[in-house]
């Protein structure tokens, strides 16, 4: 292979790899490589004015393609922004590929301005982290970060490139990466031990999690879930992985208390655990959540989550697809399905109001990105996910990702109808991704759930008086958004994207009907108080 510059053979490593597409914040010490960049044919570089929000649009891009993206960060200021997106990564298994650029190798020992270890920096938020030191070996590096992003459990992966190493030649050549397969099924005795825990209970539940998405697994989950006639809670889940409108779909255990998953399985004398950790709860019990002497069976490509809090009786290292339609297969034919406990009434909310005009005008490939936090359940109830690939979560705690997840989500599916729904609070860690939507002509929609607090802060809060016996009080004015009231509208339209208020059920049809009109985003400030 010829010499080159490093910083011009990346890119070719880059397009052996197909990505074609990178997400960033450009700084000084990366400047040489994104210079050559601008000479890359068919190569697009898309600017957020800030790292979360450039990690953010990264993630949903990942999430809609199947990865792996690609993001550009600069240096160590630039990777301390980008640190709360880069653990909802991890945390939700993205295959991002994250590099930025330091000063040099040759500058290490004078401690110069931004200098930092960052490598130390990353680690704790990435599946690994890694630094070239030598231009022969950068495609090298590189790839094997593809290659471990990818491979699951996958996740983020950081490199650090400093300027001089790029700036010497290289004669590595540009090959693709290669990316093992883990398409893996048990050995048949192993698959029997499974089932044999699995056939006689008379009060199985079933736990899944976003690694039946990943796998691919929807319809063998619910297959094997027939086949036991067990009712299926997924757990702490981001991406669709049942039919939410399947008879035996319960709901999400959610992420705060540990007293919820307790509830989900306190009855049952088997439990089936896929693709899924245990527990991710904030506030997770101590103890086992599980009866005394339930048969617990636990699959997964991810070894480090099986049995890491509590015991299994069957732990299967393996990819959740076949497995699953190997169990359905020999647990027989369906049993009939429990019944399903009364819907909770509700009172109709102006969100309800929204969500299913929405419904009722949006096209088939309506894909929706839910950061909604307190007002997810009204627009669940209105457009429940029944589709792969057409609904996606908040994961991981990081607040902010509904609007650059939203982005990604379009940039990678121009073709599809992207509605975000987030919150008032969360919507300001991220709201300049607006102005990145407007350059690049990303046509997604975004819809402010606006109650001017950080309602999920109040509802937490009265869980603990309510668990520590304390007499209700007012919250905290901490958790207040109130004064100054943001004018999200106005806001929206500083960074070009137009939007309207809605604060009535009458305002609402003329407002979802300008929504999808739009040739460009939109965003609509939903009053939810």
């Amino acid at each position: 292979m010829a010499a080159r510059p490093a910083k011009k053979a990346i890119f070719e490593q880059f397009a052996a790899d197909g990505l074609t597409l990178m997400v960033g914040n450009p700084g000084t010490v990366e400047q040489g490589f994104l210079d050559v960049l601008e000479e890359t044919p068919g190569f697009r570089y898309v600017l957020a004015l800030q790292e979360s929000a450039a990690v953010g649009i990264a993630d949903g891009y990942a999430r809609a393609t199947g990865g792996p993206a690609l993001v550009q960060l600069h240096s160590g200021v630039g990777l301390g922004n980008g640190v709360g997106m880069l653990y909802q990564a991890k945390r939700g298994h993205s295959p991002l590929v994250v590099i930025a650029g330091e000063a040099g190798v040759r500058y290490e020992a004078l401690d110069g301005q931004m200098a930092v270890d960052l490598v130390a920096m990353a680690r704790p938020v990435t599946k690994q982290a890694m630094r070239v030191t030598h231009p022969g070996s950068v495609l090298r590096v590189l790839r094997r970060a593809i290659k471990t992003a990818m491979t699951p459990p996958r996740g983020p992966v950081f490199v650090a490139l400093p300027m001089d190493v790029l700036d010497e030649d290289t004669d590595e050549p540009a090959v693709p990466s290669t990316i093992p397969s883990r398409a893996t099924l048990p050995v048949a005795g192993e698959l029997e031990r499974a089932a044999a825990a699995l056939r006689g209970a008379r009060r199985p539940v079933v736990l899944a999690g976003d690694g039946v998405a990943v796998s691919g697994a929807q319809e063998e989950l619910a297959r094997t879930a027939e086949a036991l006639g067990a009712p299926v809670w997924t757990v702490n889940s981001s991406e669709l992985n049942i039919d939410t409108t399947h008879p035996l779909y319960r709901g999400d255990l959610g992420h705060m208390f540990g007293e919820h998953s307790a509830a989900a399985v306190a009855g049952a004398d088997a439990v089936l655990v896929v693709g899924t950790y245990l527990f991710p709860e904030v506030f997770p019990l101590l103890t086992s959540p599980f009866p005394e002497g339930a048969a617990i069976v636990h699959v997964d490509l991810d070894d480090y989550e099986i049995a890491k809090n509590f015991p299994v009786d069957v732990a299967l290292v393996a990819d959740p697809k076949p497995t699953l339609a190997a169990l359905a297969g020999l647990l027989g034919p369906a049993r009939p399905a429990p019944a399903r406990e009364p819907a909770e009434p509700y009172g109709e909310t102006l969100m309800d109001v929204f969500a299913a005009e929405l419904a009722a005008r949006a096209p088939d490939e309506l894909v929706i990105f839910d950061e909604a936090l307190t007002a997810s359940p009204a627009l669940l109830r209105q457009l429940p996910p029944s589709r792969p690939g057409t609904y996606f979560q908040t994961r991981g705690g990081s607040l902010g990702v509904g609007i650059p997840g939203a982005i990604g989500i379009k940039l990678a599916r121009p073709e599809a109808e992207v509605v975000a729904f987030t919150g008032d609070g969360g919507s300001m860690y991220t709201i300049q991704a607006l102005w990145s939507a407007v350059r690049y002509g990303v046509a997604a929609r975004f819809v402010i759930c606006d109650n001017r607090r950080y309602q999920l802060l109040d509802d937490n809060l009265e869980q603990y008086w309510r668990e520590r016996g304390i007499v209700s009080h007012p919250h905290p004015e901490g958790f207040d958004l109130s004064h100054p009231e943001i004018d999200f509208v106005r806001l929206a339209a500083s960074l070009g994207v137009p939007g309207v208020r809605v604060s009535k059920p009458a305002q609402v049809e003329a407002a979802v009907q300008r929504m999808l009109a739009a040739p460009g985003p939109f965003l609509v400030d939903l009053i939810t108080t």
